[in-house]
């Protein structure tokens, strides 16, 4: 009984879907003269600081992780008692309670706010923005 051939069959050669644009052309896949293109190569012939950029983006994200544990977890949960002996003016609310319920959610995106725009600086800053 002769041995079954296994070897796989030559692949067809891949056809451009209908409306697909060559790399290369107006609109084509190609990354060039993309922003990121542009700053991957600029940074690469300069001496971009790695080291003091990811130091500035920890410190940036500590600080702002600090704030949103001290508001969600300290001021709704463990400091809530002593925030309750006042309440929101014209709510009536409690605001250890507030904290709890819609004050860290309110930071939260405060936060994101402020995060995005101190990364910015950051990146401008070492020559890693993107605009």
């Amino acid at each position: 009984m002769p041995e079954p051939d296994l070897t796989p069959p030559d692949p067809a050669p891949l056809e451009p879907s209908a409306g697909a644009v060559p790399p290369g052309e107006p609109g084509g896949a190609s990354h060039e003269g993309s922003s990121f293109d542009d700053s991957v190569a600029s940074r690469e012939g300069s001496s971009f600081d790695d080291r003091g950029y990811w130091r500035a983006n920890v410190r940036v994200l500590f600080a702002l992780l600090s704030v949103w544990f001290a508001v969600s977890f300290g001021a709704g949960i463990l400091l809530k008692d002593t925030l309750d002996r006042w309440t929101l003016p014209r709510t009536g609310f409690p605001l250890g309670f507030w904290f709890a319920q819609q004050g860290s959610i309110y930071v939260f995106v405060v936060l994101i706010f402020v995060y995005v725009v101190l990364m910015n600086r950051i990146d401008r800053r070492f020559g890693a923005h993107e605009d």
